[in-house]
């Protein structure tokens, strides 16, 4: 390979992983704004009356809320050129994902059954 083909086969592999990126953080956000925080909020008015058995799910709650904003700020800040855009996105992006995966993970655990908008892990690998 020419070495102008080696710089376009890494350009074309950079601006998939940028826009399969891009799209994974749309969805979480999407997500967790439209379906977990409102089936947080169904659960957590289960507990109004009875506060000391809602457990920790205040505290998970929040923490999901505050860990999905800390994600919009950092992919807002997201650099322009399309090395350092893909770099921003694995070194800061993805592990603030995590961060909100984790916690929407220990409020899967603690949400009515019937109230989690997703299918569980567990309904997804013995559903069948």
């Amino acid at each position: 390979f020419t070495a102008e083909e080696c710089d376009a086969r890494a350009e074309v592999m950079l601006e998939n992983y940028v826009t399969t990126l891009s799209i994974e953080v749309a969805t979480l956000i999407s997500m967790v704004d439209t379906a977990i925080v409102p089936a947080c909020i169904k659960d957590l008015n289960l507990y109004a009356t009875m506060p000391k058995l809602a457990g920790d799910r205040q505290k998970v709650y929040n923490a999901i809320q505050a860990e999905a904003a800390k994600l919009k700020t950092i992919a807002a800040s997201r650099p322009k050129d399309l090395v350092a855009d893909a770099k921003y996105l694995c070194d800061k992006v993805k592990p603030q994902m995590l961060a909100v995966r984790r916690e929407v993970d220990a409020a899967e655990g603690l949400i009515d059954k019937d109230l989690y908008p997703y299918p569980t892990y567990e309904e997804m690998i013995y559903s069948h």
